[in-house]
């Protein structure tokens, strides 16, 4: 039986949906991210608002339940990406079903039209798991690795994925 998963591409005035999902994912995988819960968790309903100037957020649900997310800046950013992700995470009870694959999916079908035709990001070389979720869904290694400025004695490096619609 095939999952139903849903994207949603957040508004501004859905930062309270945000919120909370990101500090699930900072409270259940603390080591994937440069951010820190208590930090993330003490902001105020500007700060998460404010995010919405410069990145594009990306909700995954199944049936009704928020179950990953993800956010996607345009710039012009190394290796030639034309926007970055970051703050990937899946819940942990529903991994495997296609989740990640879905917000890619949904990145592919807006690629053009939001700028998102060659996406890059930048991993911990010790997250095996989030460095072969990349990998299936057609991202490759690029660069050097280089050592974090927010989580001393990790590494971390870049992966870059052209949209396959563009």
């Amino acid at each position: 039986m095939s999952t139903s998963i849903d994207v949603d591409l957040l508004s501004r005035d859905e930062w309270q949906r945000l919120r909370e999902i990101r500090l699930r994912a900072l409270k259940e995988s603390p080591m994937a991210f440069g951010a820190k819960l208590n930090e993330e968790r003490a902001k105020p309903e500007s700060a998460w608002r404010g995010r919405y100037a410069i990145e594009d957020y990306l909700v995954a649900s199944i049936s009704g339940e928020d179950v990953g997310m993800l956010y996607v800046e345009v710039l012009k950013g190394d290796h030639g990406a034309t926007c970055w992700i970051g703050g990937c995470w899946s819940d942990p009870q529903f991994r495997g079903q296609g989740i990640m694959r879905a917000l890619f999916n949904f990145i592919d079908g807006h690629a053009f039209e939001k700028g998102w035709q060659r996406q890059g990001l930048g991993v911990y070389v010790d997250n095996e798991s989030a460095t072969k979720t990349y990998e299936a869904l057609g991202f490759s290694f690029i660069g050097e690795k280089f050592p974090s400025g927010d989580r001393p004695g990790r590494f971390f490096t870049h992966m870059v994925r052209d949209s396959p619609t563009s």
